[in-house]
């Protein structure tokens, strides 16, 4: 039996463009975006619920939230 695929809705991050403000890792609140080496934004996939909030704060706006399958 094939195990079933699940879809969520997940951020990403466009890392080539992300300035590491950090605003969307303060606005978490599951704590799953940390800035890596002051670059850029990283997301924990596994703690992300695909709320949004991180997208709608980026000034940069280089957060989508898209499916991701599991």
């Amino acid at each position: 039996m094939e195990a079933v695929k699940k879809k969520r809705r997940k951020a990403f991050v466009e890392q080539a463009l992300c300035v590491a403000c950090g605003c969307c890792a303060k606005v978490c609140p599951f704590k799953a975006i940390a800035v890596y080496r002051g670059l850029y934004a990283q997301v924990n996939q596994e703690k992300c619920v695909g709320c949004g909030k991180c997208a709608k704060e980026c000034p940069a706006s280089v957060i989508q939230i898209r499916e991701a399958i599991l």
